[in-house]
């Protein structure tokens, strides 16, 4: 009788592997999210204002735009290369290059300087997910891959933890919060010294050098073979689903938070910080046992299932989160299962976009799924950037606008192969 705990029998390394792509994953999110907790008081510095003033909200998301733009040129190059040069020594690359640009935006003196840093600490980030996405997957068995990727893709919630902290301890002077990002950096020497190359990699490499049938890497085969275009192109369409909602919706829990504390009575920086706790904490633990309940559900029901069902449910929790409670501690209540439904799915794409192609193309097309979709959601943040900064629309009602967008999610997802129970493609 085949053995149920995924756990079981699972090797040294391959925990090894698995605990070195998560510290890398954190350290990702981390970078992305100290600016989502510090946007605002970054800008009012270094555009000489209030950090009220009304500049200010619509740059927040247009430079989360930015930052969007950069992990898709950083998930496609990076994951290309990883498919070339091997999982280890590109992973070593985006580390080094998220954590450099990171900590140089502490000098940053004007908006420019905070746009050139954001977008190349972005190709970092997005080039460091999809290559450990792919080491992941090639590393751990068919029977615990997906509990094992949903797993890595939760440990998300750790990176946001910790820029909360980060943001709550420096408060106004968010330049340390920057400088933090530097210590990744310290990574580079476990990787090298631990993680060891994929034997399907290495496989795939020894194949491809004897039959020189084809490239790894290739992103003409990818999008000219129809056996992995269709599939690349579905799956960078769920991803941007997925990333839009995340910068449009789920990161608005902070303002929705704020929005509450104003009609309660409580503004100014004090309720900034609470709104802070709020998305940051409260939120976000709601998130992450969504995370982590997404890679069992995959196994049980299915991939296109477990994505259907809770795109379902998010499109339901959207307009509710935002009309029904009337204070906000009852928002508080509320926002652990926004986060739940509206952040869950993210693990998906760690379990099921490597599913998706063969081991010399894993990278290549785990990179371009997941970070095409940043390009595609990079529009939407700008779009959502404009929207909140209507005068006299009620954050409310944006939100649940914006909310519409898992209705394009539900019918995409049906158009795509299921993979459970499927070894990798080779």
């Amino acid at each position: 009788m085949q053995d149920q705990k995924w756990y079981r029998g699972i090797t040294r390394q391959q925990w090894l592997v698995l605990a070195v792509a998560s510290a890398g994953w954190v350290f990702d999110v981390y970078e992305g999210q100290i600016f989502n907790i510090t946007g605002r008081q970054l800008l009012a510095d270094v555009l000489h204002v209030e950090p009220g003033h009304s500049s200010i909200k619509g740059r927040l998301d247009w430079l989360l735009g930015v930052f969007l733009a950069g992990g898709a040129a950083g998930g496609i190059l990076f994951g290309s290369l990883a498919d070339r040069w091997g999982r280890r020594p590109t992973m070593v690359v985006t580390i080094l290059v998220y954590s450099v640009f990171s900590g140089l935006t502490y000098f940053a003196d004007a908006l420019w300087q905070v746009i050139v840093l954001r977008f190349l600490v972005a190709t970092g980030v997005g080039g460091e997910w999809a290559v450990a996405a792919a080491l992941v997957a090639e590393v751990f068995p068919q029977r615990a891959r997906a509990q094992a990727s949903g797993l890595f893709h939760a440990t998300s919630v750790l990176g946001t933890w910790l820029a909360t902290l980060a943001g709550m301890a420096v408060a106004a002077q968010w330049r340390y919060a920057y400088l933090l990002g530097v210590l990744p950096a310290l990574l580079v020497l476990w990787i090298r010294s631990s993680v060891e190359e994929p034997e399907a990699w290495v496989r795939a490499g020894a194949q491809a050098g004897a039959a020189r049938e084809f490239q790894p890497g290739s992103f003409r085969e990818l999008l000219f073979d129809r056996r992995w275009r269709m599939r690349a192109l579905l799956g960078m369409s769920l991803a941007a689903v997925g990333l839009a909602s995340f910068w449009g919706v789920t990161v608005a829990g902070q303002g929705l938070a704020e929005s509450a504390l104003q009609r309660d009575g409580i503004s100014g920086p004090q309720a900034l910080e609470q709104a802070k706790f709020a998305y940051g904490f409260v939120e976000t633990a709601g998130g992450g046992l969504g995370l982590l309940a997404f890679g069992p559900l995959c196994v049980r029901l299915g991939r296109r299932r477990a994505f259907f069902l809770f795109q379902l449910a998010a499109l339901a929790i959207v307009p509710i989160t935002c009309f029904v409670p009337q204070t906000y501690r009852q928002l508080l209540c509320l926002l652990p299962v926004y986060g739940f439904l509206t952040l869950g799915m993210h693990a998906g794409f760690a379990v099921y976009f490597p599913e998706l192609f063969p081991t010399h193309l894993r990278g290549t097309g785990t990179g371009f799924c997941f970070n095409g979709g940043r390009i595609l959601a990079s529009s939407m943040l700008l779009f959502s950037g404009w929207l909140k900064s209507q005068e006299g629309l009620d954050l409310r009602i944006a939100i649940a606008l914006l909310g519409l967008v898992f209705v394009p999610g539900l019918v995409i997802v049906w158009f795509l192969p299921e993979t459970k129970d499927q070894p990798l493609p080779e």
